[in-house]
């Protein structure tokens, strides 16, 4: 059975908020007491009533503010604070890339208690809002407005919903009015779709039920200008087709990239379902400029379920910032590991001898060797599979030891076992990307027996979160 919370209720008044924590929320340590509180900033002066008590820290929320912290600002967006996308909007930019560079060195300290050289200042992003490529909006019969007032459930026609999930409630949407993270035409898009299917009476999705005909709305775009609109639906209905494509294709002639799905799961992922197109091409076009001017720039096909960074122009930093830390001579022979769809290696394989790309997602190995058709490389190779069963003796033994690593696992980091066997490789230089600091110091502790920190380098690919992906180099030991 799930452990169970003690909750509880107590008031701490003239708290001092003293830091910002992983997971957005503030921290603040009244008589030595750790204490949680989203929506806080370092500075604040508040009042805090305590709801749950945990063995080493408590949660909390601020019911009163006693003095105002200098490191806010105001937020852009009239849903802070019942949205949960943006935890971090009412702290200055500034001191949001200074708490997202302390939360990278404090992992490296107390999670991996390794050396390491001073951290390099963090790469901070120009474009700190409406930087996003991708969007998924959710339908509900279950909305609930901005102002914290919950929903009639017994009057549909104030019920229905787009936008995002409440945090922590799976059947509750927040009806969005503006979003500050994807540029227009999103915005207009998805309050063309709402009003448009208020008047046709169209059924928003149940989840509690599962039922209702309008599931989810994917909104993709480029640098280039291509834009694609995916509408998941939960069942089959001649309306969808005939009336609801029809009127987003003749409102929106820009799209490049109408589909739609039909999903009568009980989960939202659509990867193992049949993705039918509509109108236009099956795929989008985004570029990335080459990490010299001695190449032309590359251009990547991206599929609706094709993976790409969701920040097109902090990926190009954060691909160069992993490009200069492996300084290629030419004649490298690299392992690309979680490859996905092969930007990254596609980004390097012009300047090294060949690159080897390992992912366990059979469609993006598709879609990475698409893309060195696309760009006219042809020194990559690509291989489907668990990490752990491919990246094995013998395929070392037949494909060949790499010189230098490259590795981005998601957020959960790299198994023990991968780990392992790249310490049996042992190539030169591994390059460590990382979008979760704490997994991936946890990782560099165990390579630490044979690899040292050479250089940190942390990147902010999410402005107004404190989510930052981090890129480590390391150099094999000499003894």
């Amino acid at each position: 059975m799930p452990k169970k919370f003690r909750r509880t209720t107590q008031l701490l008044e003239n708290v001092t908020i003293v830091d910002a924590a992983a997971e957005g929320v503030a921290v603040a340590k009244p008589d030595d007491k750790v204490v949680f509180i989203p929506f806080g900033a370092p500075g604040d002066v508040v009042d805090i009533e305590v709801f749950k008590k945990k063995r080493n820290y408590f949660e909390g929320k601020i019911i009163n503010f006693k003095s105002l912290s200098d490191q806010r600002t105001k937020p852009a967006c009239e849903h802070f604070g019942m949205c949960g996308g943006c935890k971090w909007q009412h702290l200055d930019y500034q001191w949001q890339l200074h708490y997202k560079q302390k939360q990278v060195n404090d992992n490296f300290e107390r999670i991996g208690k390794i050396e390491y050289p001073e951290i390099n200042k963090i790469i901070g992003c120009t474009e700190q809002f409406y930087y996003r490529n991708k969007l998924e909006y959710t339908f509900s019969n279950r909305k609930w407005f901005t102002d914290g007032i919950p929903t009639d459930l017994n009057n549909p026609a104030v019920a229905s919903g787009l936008g995002f999930h409440l945090p922590g409630m799976f059947d509750r949407i927040l009806n969005i009015n503006h979003c500050h993270l994807q540029s227009d035409p999103s915005n207009r898009i998805r309050l063309a779709i709402k009003e448009f299917a208020d008047n046709q009476k169209y059924t928003f999705y149940d989840a509690r039920n599962h039922s209702g005909l309008l599931r989810n709305l994917l909104i993709r775009n480029t640098t280039l200008g291509d834009l694609m609109v995916i509408v998941v639906v939960g069942f089959e209905d001649q309306c969808v087709e005939n009336d609801l494509l029809p009127f987003i294709a003749q409102s929106f002639p820009e799209i490049t990239s109408l589909m739609w799905v039909v999903n009568t799961k009980k989960n939202d992922i659509i990867n193992d379902l049949e993705i039918r197109l509509f109108h236009g091409k099956p795929y989008i076009t985004e570029q990335m400029k080459s990490p010299t001017d001695q190449f032309a720039n590359l251009h990547f096909n991206i599929g609706p379920v094709s993976f790409y960074q969701t920040n097109s122009i902090q990926a190009e930093r954060l691909y160069k910032t992993a490009f200069d830390f492996a300084d290629f001579k030419g004649d490298e022979l690299v392992y690309d590991l979680y490859t996905g769809t092969g930007t990254i290696a596609n980004y390097i394989a012009r300047y090294v001898r060949k690159v080897i790309g390992i992912e366990y997602v059979a469609e993006a190995i598709e879609d990475a060797e698409k893309n060195s058709i696309l760009n006219k490389i042809g020194n990559t190779v690509f291989f489907g599979g668990d990490m752990v069963d491919v990246l094995s003796d013998i395929f070392v033994e037949t494909q060949g030891k790499p010189d230098v690593i490259i590795t981005d696992p998601p957020r959960a980091g790299m198994h023990e076992k991968v780990i392992n066997q790249i310490l049996n490789i042992e190539p030169e230089k591994i390059v460590y990307i990382s979008c979760n600091p704490a997994t991936q110091a946890r990782d560099l502790q165990l390579l630490d027996s044979k690899y040292r920190v050479i250089a940190v380098q942390p990147v902010d690919m999410f402005p107004q979160t404190h989510h930052v992906e981090n890129v480590v180099l390391l150099f094999k030991r000499s003894v």
